[in-house]
């Protein structure tokens, strides 16, 4: 078993990097998809809105498919990671979008009133005064998201990623010890979710001082 430990521990780490990778790509992506759909323009707006329904309304894993056979076409084939991370990035990238466009739209347009009746520029009213109120209220629901994106990196097995899961499954299928190695795997998501947790906690905190709430 102490072998196995090692390619559990392996499949954590790979498992670590892709939250983080498509985590990245969700929050650029996402705040991109929100901008175009709070923007009133028809040229961004329609694409936006048609990107956060197919997103929404297509499974994971075939998403996962059409990056993955679609990367050799731009000659960035035979990179299961970076097909992975960017389709579940992108997927996730849809719900973070829509969280944050309700979170902009809930802060009170008299705070936008206030800020160009005192002359304050758009550019620092986004991000002194709206930004950080928005992300306040969103973080609750921007951390639920994170931990779906967690526990949707097991479908990464699918182009070959050898994540925590898949490290499982093959170390079952050498040792038959199913029960002692899904504990394990179990264990190492629940403390991979507790991280993100406290941290989100700990960023909510920090904002909220700033911002004087």
């Amino acid at each position: 078993m102490g072998e196995g430990l090692n390619e559990l521990a392996a499949g954590l780490l790979a498992t670590i990097l892709l939250t983080i990778c498509a985590a990245a790509v969700s929050a650029a992506a996402g705040i991109l998809v929100a901008t175009a759909r709070l923007s009133g323009r028809k040229l961004l707006g329609i694409p936006a809105r048609i990107y956060v329904s197919f997103m929404r309304g297509t499974p994971v894993l075939v998403q996962l498919f059409l990056v993955y056979f679609g990367l050799p076409a731009l000659g960035l084939g035979g990179h299961p990671f970076a097909a992975a991370s960017i389709a579940i990035g992108l997927n996730s990238a849809a719900y973070v979008a829509e969280i944050l466009r309700g979170a902009i739209l809930a802060v009170s347009p008299g705070q936008r009133e206030a800020a160009e009746a005192i002359g304050l520029p758009p550019a620092r009213f986004w991000r002194r005064v709206l930004l950080p109120q928005a992300l306040i209220a969103a973080l609750p629901a921007l951390t639920n998201e994170a931990t779906l994106l967690l526990k949707t990196t097991p479908l990464a097995s699918a182009v070959a990623v050898t994540e925590l899961t898949f490290s499982g499954q093959m170390i079952i299928a050498r040792t038959y010890q199913a029960g002692r190695v899904l504990a394990l795997v179990s264990l190492g998501y629940l403390i991979l979710s507790f991280a993100i947790t406290r941290a989100s906690a700990l960023l909510e905190h920090r904002l909220a001082l700033k911002s004087g709430t």
